[in-house]
């Protein structure tokens, strides 16, 4: 599932592809941009934010992308077989040309990009339109831990979990790594976020860019640091805790309007949760959207 450290590995690719490459073909395969050709210009540079991509292109052009759940861009050398889906799921294509001058003297790249929910050719100097709204992103430049939790603690009913995956906060936390933190902090992610314990409190930006940073590098992602056990509760519902061994619970998380798949262990994680949480709570849940 396409989360910050997803979408910073897919950043470093696409920047090793095409910046500094000039454009040989541009095929946009959305209405609203089926007549732009970026041919000829120059890629200057493939920038994460968040979970956001911005590929900056010669000439004050940004093509904004967002993976969403389904979404990726691959890279393919010439001649090789594009496998990342059927050729209607592509939304794209970014083909550079060889670059001779480099001391490795770089063959020729395209970048293809599949299901993607948002692309947007916008100016560079418009940026702040589309990402501006973001809170510190936790793999970028701009991180600050202090601005993050302040951010998080606005609202101190809110469930933790929501306000970790609200991207006005913090930017690069998804599901999977909501439930992950939630599960090492050892709450469960309905708890409001001003009744988890000062000492966790403090600790949870420090944690969460931790576990980013830890595996901006990976091919799999991890939080346990275990072979062949990855994550400690998402994904692994009714599968036995590895504190623990109670079946590990999901439910999803949210006002319904997107899909928030969210799993924890009852035993292990304190807190309230859907068949214990007071009635109050859904009405609190459905008054916060999520904003990406």
């Amino acid at each position: 599932m396409p989360e910050g450290d997803t979408v910073w590995q897919t950043a470093k690719r696409l920047h090793t592809a095409l910046a500094g490459r000039t454009l040989t073909r541009t095929d946009f395969r959305v209405p609203k941009y089926a007549t732009v050709d970026l041919t000829g210009r120059t890629v200057l540079d493939v920038t994460p934010r968040g979970k956001h991509l911005l590929t900056r292109i010669e000439g004050g052009l940004t093509l904004h992308s967002h993976l969403g759940m389904e979404g990726s861009w691959k890279v393919y050398a010439d001649q090789q077989r594009w496998t990342g889906g059927p050729a209607h799921q592509i939304r794209v294509i970014l083909a550079a040309a060889p670059d001779t001058e480099a001391p490795d003297a770089r063959p020729a790249r395209t970048a293809v990009g599949y299901r993607l929910p948002v692309l947007d050719l916008l100016r560079t100097t418009e940026e702040h339109n589309t990402v501006g709204h973001l809170g510190p992103d936790l793999l970028g430049p701009d991180w600050d831990p202090d601005r993050a939790l302040a951010n998080l603690l606005t609202d101190p009913a809110r469930p933790i979990g929501e306000a970790l995956l609200d991207q006005r906060n913090l930017a690069g936390i998804g599901n999977v790594y909501k439930s992950e933190l939630c599960f090492l902090l050892r709450v469960t992610p309905w708890l409001p976020i001003g009744a988890l314990p000062a000492e966790h409190t403090a600790q949870l930006p420090v944690l969460a860019k931790k576990l980013l940073e830890a595996n901006r590098d990976r091919p799999v992602r991890s939080t346990t640091g275990r072979r062949g056990q990855d994550l400690f509760v998402y994904g692994r519902a009714r599968r036995p805790c590895l504190r623990c061994t109670t079946p590990i619970r999901a439910a999803d998380q949210g006002d319904g309007s997107r899909e928030r798949p969210t799993y924890w262990c009852p035993a292990c994680q304190a807190g309230p949760a859907p068949s214990t949480a007071p009635g109050a709570a859904s009405h609190r849940r459905a008054q916060h959207r999520t904003t990406n």
